[in-house]
C-alpha cells in the first residue's frame, strides 16, 4: 500500500458476501458526503451533505442518467412512494447513515449505505459509488486510516482483526479488552516509567556535577526492576493469552474400535464421524474446532494405531502418528470392557513425552480393564461412555485443568496474545536486564541510557509510535477489504 494515496475517498462492502437481510457499503474520506449527494435520494428530498452526524435516513440509491443532481431530477410518486423519473434508475431501497469526522471510525467523514443483502444489489451500489469518485479500499484500509489519523494505536488496530477471528467467548473478551486499550494502558505505563528514568540519566550525562533533581543509582535500579517485573508478568500471561486466541490441538488416539469416533461426536454434540462396530472404519484423520471451557480446541480423530495390513492403512497410521507428534494434548482412549492389552501399553510408552489424558471408554458395559494399572501410569484418568454421553463434561474439565494447571477462568485483566507484541516485550525485557547489569557493573551512564532507549523503542513498536510501512502493510494485509 506504500503507493496508495491515503487522502482518496475509499469505499468497500463491509459485510460478508452472501445472501442476508442487510449488506453495507462503507465510504470514508473528504468526498464521502459529496458522493452520497450524487447517488442517494432521501424520501424528504434532502441532500446527504445536510444531514446531521449519527443520523440515519430512508431513501433510494439511484443512478443518474444525465448530468443533473439526483435531488433535482427525481420526484416521488404520490401513489407508490418511490422515485420516478425518466432520468433516473432505482438501484435499491436503502437506509443511509452519516458519521462526520473526526468523530467516526476513521476520523474522516463516513457514510454507510445499508442495502438489501444480496450480492447483486451490493455490487450495483458499490459500482455506483466507485463511478462517482471513490476508490476501492485496500484490505484493512479503513482501520489503517483509524490508526494513522490517531483514533486508535497499533495494538488496538490489531485487536479489530482478533475480534473478527475470535472463536470463543474468552478470545472475544481478550480482544475486546485490547481494543478498549487494556494492553495499551499497560504498555504506556511501562513506557512512561522508562522515559522518566531516561530523562534523569540524560540530565546527569548532559549536566554532570550540577545540582539537578536527578535520580540516584538505587532509584534507577528500582525503576528498572519494576518495569522488568511488569515485562515478565506480561510474558507469563502471554501463554494463556495465546491459548485463548489460537487454541490447542488435541488428538484422540487408541486402538481400532475403542470409540474414538464416538468420542469425537460426543464432544462435538453432533454426528461428524461414521460409527460402526467394524474395527478400522476411520481411515483418515477428521478435524473439527470446538469450544471447551473457553479454550478453542482443534480436535483430531485419528485412525487406529495398528500394524497396517495394506498401503491405505499404512498411510493412515503414519498420518495419525504425525498428528500425535504435533499435538499439544493427547487423549489416549482405552476400552474398559476389555483387559488392558500389550498394544495399549506399547502405545502409552510411545506417548510418555506428551501431555496425556487417559480415558477409559464404555463404562456402561461390564468392566474388565485393570484400572489400578492405568492409575499408576497416568496422572489424569477419566471414565466415560461416549455412546451414552456419560461423563463427557468431566473429560472437558480435565482438558481445561491440564491446559491451565488447575483451571483458569476467563481473564479479568488484559492479556497479551499477539505474537508481535510478545516478541517486542521479550526484547524490551532483555534490554532492561542489560541496563541493570550495566548499572551493577558501574558502567558509563551512556550505556545504561542507550539500553533504556532500546527497551523504549520496542514498547513504541507495540503502540505504533515507531513503525515502518512494511510493518503496516504486513499487519493490514490480513484484514478483509471492508474493514
Amino acid at each position: 500500500m506504500q503507493n496508495i494515496n491515503l487522502t482518496d475517498t475509499i469505499a468497500a462492502v463491509a459485510t460478508a458476501v452472501g445472501e442476508s437481510g442487510i449488506g453495507i457499503v462503507r465510504i470514508s474520506g473528504k468526498d464521502a458526503l459529496r458522493v452520497a449527494d450524487k447517488i442517494f435520494l432521501s424520501k424528504d428530498g434532502k441532500r446527504a451533505s445536510t444531514f446531521k452526524a449519527y443520523t440515519t435516513h430512508y431513501g433510494w440509491i439511484v443512478s443518474r442518467l444525465s448530468g443533473k443532481p439526483v435531488s433535482r431530477l427525481a420526484s416521488l410518486s404520490r401513489h407508490t412512494g418511490t422515485p420516478a423519473h425518466r432520468h433516473t434508475e432505482i438501484i435499491d431501497e436503502v437506509l443511509l447513515t452519516v458519521m462526520r469526522g473526526p468523530k467516526s471510525y476513521t476520523k474522516e467523514d463516513v457514510v454507510e449505505i445499508n442495502c438489501h443483502g444480496g450480492i447483486v444489489a451490493l455490487r450495483a451500489a458499490l459500482d455506483l459509488v466507485l463511478e462517482n469518485g471513490c476508490r476501492l479500499a485496500e484490505p484493512g484500509e479503513f482501520t489503517r486510516r483509524a490508526f494513522l489519523n490517531g483514533r486508535i494505536d497499533l495494538a488496538q488496530a490489531e485487536a479489530v482483526l482478533d475480534i473478527i477471528r475470535a472463536r470463543t467467548d474468552s478470545a472475544l473478551k481478550i480482544s475486546a479488552e485490547q481494543l478498549r486499550g487494556g494492553v495499551s494502558k499497560q504498555i504506556n505505563k511501562m513506557r512512561n516509567r522508562l522515559l522518566e528514568l531516561a530523562s534523569h540519566l540524560e540530565a546527569d550525562i548532559d549536566f554532570p556535577g550540577e545540582e539537578l533533581d536527578a535520580a540516584g543509582p538505587q532509584q534507577i535500579r528500582e525503576g528498572l526492576q519494576e518495569v522488568g517485573r511488569q515485562c515478565r508478568d506480561i510474558l507469563e500471561g502471554a501463554r494463556r493469552g495465546r491459548i485463548f486466541r489460537e487454541g490447542i490441538q488435541v488428538v484422540i488416539c487408541g486402538k481400532p474400535n475403542v470409540g474414538k469416533s464416538s468420542l469425537l461426536n460426543a464432544l462435538l454434540k453432533q454426528e461428524r464421524s461414521i460409527v460402526t462396530p467394524v474395527a478400522g472404519t476411520t481411515r483418515d484423520t477428521i478435524e473439527e474446532v470446538i469450544d471447551i471451557k473457553g479454550i478453542p480446541v482443534r480436535i483430531v480423530d485419528t485412525a487406529g494405531i495398528i500394524e497396517p495390513r495394506d498401503l491405505v492403512e499404512k498411510k493412515a497410521v503414519l498420518r495419525s502418528k504425525r498428528y500425535i507428534g504435533l499435538a499439544d494434548l493427547v487423549i489416549l482412549l482405552l476400552d474398559g470392557s476389555r483387559p488392558l492389552a500389550k498394544d495399549d501399553e506399547a502405545l502409552a510408552r510411545k506417548l510418555k513425552k506428551k501431555a496425556i489424558i487417559a480415558v477409559v471408554n464404555k463404562i456402561d458395559l461390564k468392566q474388565k480393564i485393570d484400572k489400578g494399572k492405568i492409575l499408576k501410569r497416568f496422572p489424569s484418568v477419566v471414565g466415560i461412555s461416549a455412546k451414552k454421553l456419560k461423563n463427557i463434561d468431566l473429560l472437558e474439565q480435565a482438558i481445561a485443568n491440564l491446559v491451565y494447571a488447575g483451571g483458569l477462568r476467563t481473564p479479568e485483566s488484559a492479556l497479551v496474545s499477539n505474537l508481535r507484541h510478545i516478541e517486542a516485550v521479550r526484547h524490551a525485557e532483555k534490554f532492561i536486564a542489560q541496563a541493570l547489569n550495566s548499572l551493577d557493573n558501574e558502567l558509563s551512564l551512556e550505556f545504561i541510557a542507550q539500553e533504556i532507549r532500546e527497551a523504549l523503542g520496542y514498547l513504541d513498536e507495540i503502540l505504533g509510535r515507531r513503525f515502518s510501512e512494511e510493518l503496516l502493510d504486513k499487519i493490514f494485509s490480513e484484514f478483509c477489504v471492508g474493514k
